[in-house]
């Protein structure tokens, strides 16, 4: 194992590990920004390392050890997806004597463990022992860390911080509210992936632009009556649902970790969207605008971006059906712009989810499968219209929404799914390739579920990490 450099006299440098597909060009928007931000408000240097599933754990030791030479190694872990082989590998970082810390999505959830893991040992314990720090919150809440990375008596005014005490307790200090002025810049060629020549930049082909922080589904409380699993109403029909009150879809960890924030000023937008790449015609390349409800303003941003002398090629909308329904008129309206602009609209990703009432109620999606159709019907009547500006069809490259299996599967669900998929053609544009297994991350509602489940009946769920393998019969336990 490759010992790492400490001295604190040398060039100092960061790195940032997230999780990637092999064979992708596509950018990571939340490490990248977090390391522009980084390079742009310390004396760290800041790349991000790219890693797949399928490397050589000892070459990545030593290219970061090539990386880092004698100085301290400091590296972030962000966007994992709960790969286990990156926890592992951030443990062995540090007892090599790497400072390692967790940021980005759930990191102080998934720091600190699962609600009431002391109490129940088969719960997810956490990774306190894994990093040396959690990181919850906008990026720049790193820059004060940086400046106070060893000088414990100053953790506690280090806003988003999580650290473990020797006696096993997790202080978690309060984050801060998003602030734009460290959202308006981004550099796409700060990423990297590890080859057989070493660090190696990757071109970025699909970028991403920040509009809304967090998901209005997410901004209000809903109570809601969760059915049990199919396989236990089996040995008790008549079970009462688990009554609680969520906000968001009941799978969403992120309406946990994020909320609602709101839209950031067109300004900041416009200003990420200058920061793209251009490709070999001088426009701007694909992006997707990150905003659950892009269509009110979409209109008015292609013009002020039009207005500015910027150039682009292809907009990625990802969105709910129901808003979709709600703004049809102003996706009409923008499709108009584009075909005048020459840039397509792709809707890359509609949260459908589901066609099935009860699997809808039981996710907290705020909608019903006949509302799923009918936006269906609107898409595929634009796409008569601008056959040449929109795109929606898994042929096209979308990957829409679609959640199976479910704990709530049963023979009148499949058949109910089935009706929508021959009756209205769904497996000929919409349906994905592979559909995607439910996953209940622990600080999920359904991991509250779950929970209230594990103490009803005096069961265990295994846990796969962050992650409750619902799927796998549950055990008797005490």
């Amino acid at each position: 194992m490759t010992k790492y450099g400490k001295d604190k006299h040398s060039s100092k440098k960061m790195a940032i590990i997230a999780g990637y597909f092999e064979n992708e060009t596509y950018g990571l928007l939340g490490p990248q920004m977090a390391a522009t931000i980084i390079q742009d408000h310390t004396p760290y240097e800041c790349i991000v390392i790219a890693v797949g599933r399928q490397y050589d754990r000892h070459d990545l030791i030593k290219r970061l050890a090539d990386y880092f030479g004698p100085a301290q190694a400091l590296i972030g872990f962000s966007a994992l997806s709960g790969r286990k082989d990156l926890f592992a590998l951030a443990k062995a970082l540090k007892a090599e004597g790497a400072i390692t810390i967790l940021a980005g999505p759930q990191a102080d959830v998934d720091f600190s463990g699962e609600e009431g893991w002391r109490d129940h040992p088969h719960r997810f314990k956490g990774l306190f022992e894994n990093f040396n720090f959690g990181l919850h919150g906008p990026a720049e809440q790193v820059i004060e860390l940086l400046n106070n990375l060893d000088a414990k008596a100053d953790w506690l005014h280090v806003p988003g911080l999580l650290y473990s005490n020797p006696g096993g307790d997790v202080p978690a200090n309060p984050s801060i509210d998003w602030n734009p002025s460290y959202l308006g810049k981004v550099r796409w060629n700060n990423i990297y992936q590890i080859t057989d020549k070493g660090l190696v930049a990757v071109k970025i082909r699909l970028g991403q632009v920040l509009q809304r922080i967090g998901c209005p589904h997410a901004n209000r409380k809903i109570p809601l009556k969760i059915d049990y699993p199919a396989s236990l109403r089996d040995a008790e029909p008549l079970a009462e649902p688990v009554e609680l009150s969520l906000k968001g879809c009941s799978f969403c960890d992120v309406a946990i970790d994020k909320g609602y924030f709101g839209k950031l000023d067109r300004d900041t937008v416009i200003s990420q969207i200058n920061c793209l790449p251009e490709d070999a015609h001088g426009r701007k390349i694909p992006f997707e605008l990150i905003n659950e409800n892009p269509l009110p303003g979409l209109t008015e941003l292609l013009h002020a971006v039009h207005s500015r002398g910027v150039k682009l090629s292809q907009i990625n909308l990802t969105l709910r059906a129901d808003w979709l329904l709600s703004g049809v008129r102003h996706l009409e309206q923008a499709l108009e712009t584009v075909a005048d602009m020459g840039v397509y609209v792709l809707l890359s990703s509609i949260g459908f989810e589901s066609f099935d009432d009860t699997i809808l109620k039981n996710l907290n999606k705020g909608l019903s499968a006949e509302k799923n159709i009918e936006a269906i019907r609107h898409i595929r009547q634009l796409k008569k219209k601008f056959p040449r500006w929109l795109g929606y069809t898994t042929a096209e490259g979308a990957v829409h929404g679609f959640i199976h299996p479910t704990p709530w599967d049963t023979k009148e669900t499949a058949a109910a799914i089935q009706k929508a998929i021959v009756l209205y053609g769904l497996h000929n544009d919409i349906l994905p390739p592979h559909s995607t297994p439910l996953i209940i991350h622990h600080a999920s509602g359904l991991g509250k579920w779950i929970r209230e489940i594990e103490r009803r009946k005096k069961l265990c769920f295994k846990r796969l990490g962050p992650i409750i393998a619902w799927w796998e019969p549950p055990r008797r336990c005490g």
